[in-house]
């Protein structure tokens, strides 16, 4: 089981979750002081006196679990910055886990329903629980025996998960079936891709979504492309909107296929670390067809070095809202007890030396995730991209042309929530798991859509409903297809109805005319230094 859909409500809780540990460089080889330092002896020393005294004299037993590793090393590292992190035992399995792309259980992703039950909100194609017939709205009653009642998705998603070829049997209740329904499911490896499945939004234009930075994603952005045929490829638009980063190399690695070869993609520096730069050893090839990245506001660590790259080689435009501002660079420590310590050793800077990290020195972490001025420039870090475009840092990467995206309002949160699942798994209780090829809402499957909200208590009005008519079609199929076919098949039609990639489409003679115009400059500049 695993967490692919981002919800729409608070997305920047989970998204902070995603990047506490944030971009996880190399290893360092760190050398050992001769002798500590006098005052680190005895600091050391004033920390055991007080932890000795707290375990002897509190009034409650306490343990090392909660004074330690909930209390002094996450106290410790929360007066460094926001991304230092302490992995507990699950939190450093779950990233290794989202690092590797795989892990063993039956491969489906659950939800929590208002009434407090479980949900499997989509088996994913191939899996286990795919094969088996486990359906999108099922609600988990027992995991092997055990009751679900009270427990929440994580400690269901522990159930699920287990050895690689051992059973676990699985009951649920399905919308139109008499009686409960059991699977007995034979746990597997599950592969999480963290490249969607590349197709051409029209005719030789391709789209391309990176979902995060794991140890495979250059082999399979590479695949992406090689199985659509890249020298037929005439605009890219590569989508890195909430891409939450992850592996230094694999940014680089992305980066490096689309530009020229010995371009530098980004450096890094730090206090204990001298400069190094990363550079395309492969290159592009000659292939230099035009690119649009789209980005979000929680874009960011190594989505923000691949789109900063792209910008300041004027490589591609990129669309949408000015990105997170993550550029601290950490290394994971494996430690005791198979726990982890994410620390901060270096900055990233962008080929034209832009800074990418966002300003924390004087705000809280709260203030620092959830309260951001998207259009504050940093007048100190002003760069020029090869074609000689101002760029800032010091603030994420600003778009070369800004889409907002709409907040939603109270009747749509209140359908993405729950209203237009709950219909999906009620009409499939009583209609056959299938829709014919590019099927859409028409409008009977609306007016029966607005008679089961209001049935089950959804407050509207009539304008309410007409107003939202459009988003209302393409969230409902979204919510559909992923019965009727699976969620890839979901997420390429939502991708295809996207009005922001339709944009993206729309800019590639721009994104051609950049291209042309920083060659034409690049020229210049070399042969007035002749």
């Amino acid at each position: 089981m695993a967490r692919r859909r981002s919800l729409f409500l608070l997305p920047v809780i989970v998204f902070a979750c995603s990047i506490a540990g944030g971009f996880y460089g190399p290893k360092l080889e760190v050398a050992s002081a001769a002798a500590a330092s006098e005052d680190l002896d005895n600091d050391v020393r004033n920390f055991g006196k007080v932890l000795s005294l707290v375990e002897a004299n509190f009034a409650d037993k306490v343990s090392a679990d909660k004074t330690v590793y909930k209390g002094a090393i996450p106290g410790m590292l929360r007066t460094l910055d926001p991304h230092s992190s302490f992995f507990d035992a699950r939190e450093y399995q779950l990233m290794r886990e989202e690092q590797k792309g795989h892990y063993y259980g039956v491969g489906m992703q659950v939800g929590p329903q208002p009434n407090g039950k479980t949900a499997v909100k989509a088996p994913f194609p191939g899996s286990p629980a795919y094969k088996a017939g486990i359906r999108p709205g099922d609600i988990l009653v027992s995991v092997n025996d055990k009751s679900t009642e009270g427990l929440n998705t994580t400690e269901i998603a522990d159930l699920l998960r287990g050895p690689r070829g051992t059973p676990v049997k699985i009951v649920i209740s399905r919308e139109g079936a008499p009686d409960y329904l059991t699977f007995t499911v034979v746990r597997d490896e599950i592969s999480r891709k963290s490249v969607q499945d590349a197709f051409w939004i029209k005719p030789g234009y391709a789209y391309l979504k990176i979902l995060s930075f794991g140890e495979t994603t250059g082999r399979e952005m590479e695949d992406n492309l090689k199985r659509l045929g890249e020298n037929s490829i005439k605009g890219l638009v590569l989508d890195l909107r909430e891409n939450p980063g992850g592996l230094l190399n694999q940014g680089v690695a992305v980066a490096d296929h689309f530009l020229a070869k010995n371009a530098l993609i980004v450096s890094h520096r730090g206090r204990s670390a001298p400069e190094k730069a990363f550079v395309a050893e492969h290159g592009n090839h000659g292939r230099e067809y035009p690119m649009v990245v789209l980005v979000n506001r929680y874009s960011a660590s190594a989505a923000e070095i691949v789109s900063g790259a792209l910008q300041d080689h004027d490589r591609a435009l990129i669309l949408g809202e000015t990105t997170f501002g993550k550029g601290l660079v950490q290394t994971v420590y494996p430690l005791s007890d198979n726990t982890g310590l994410a620390l901060t050793w270096a900055h990233f800077y962008t080929p034209s030396g832009r800074l990418i990290q966002r300003d924390y020195s004087k705000k809280s972490f709260y203030e620092y995730y959830f309260h951001r001025d998207e259009n504050a420039l940093n007048p100190v870090d002003v760069k020029m991209t090869e074609g000689g475009r101002t760029v800032y840092g010091g603030g994420g990467i600003r778009p070369d042309e800004k889409y907002e995206t709409v907040k939603l309002d109270r009747f749509q949160v209140e359908l993405y929530r729950n209203g237009l699942f709950n219909f999906t798994r009620s009409y499939f209780g009583t209609h056959p798991a299938s829709l014919p090829k590019a099927w859409m809402p028409d409008d009977q499957m609306l007016v029966d859509l607005k008679s089961y909200l209001k049935s089950h208590g959804t407050v509207f009005t009539d304008a309410d409903f007409d107003r939202n008519r459009d988003w209302i079609k393409r969230y409902l199929a979204k919510e559909m297809y992923t019965t009727a076919f699976n969620v890839e098949e979901s997420d390429a039609m939502f991708a295809r109805t996207d009005p922001e990639v339709e944009k993206a489409v729309d800019m590639m003679p721009k994104a051609s005319a950049l291209l042309e115009s920083a060659k034409k400059i690049i020229v210049q500049r070399m042969n007035g230094q002749r």
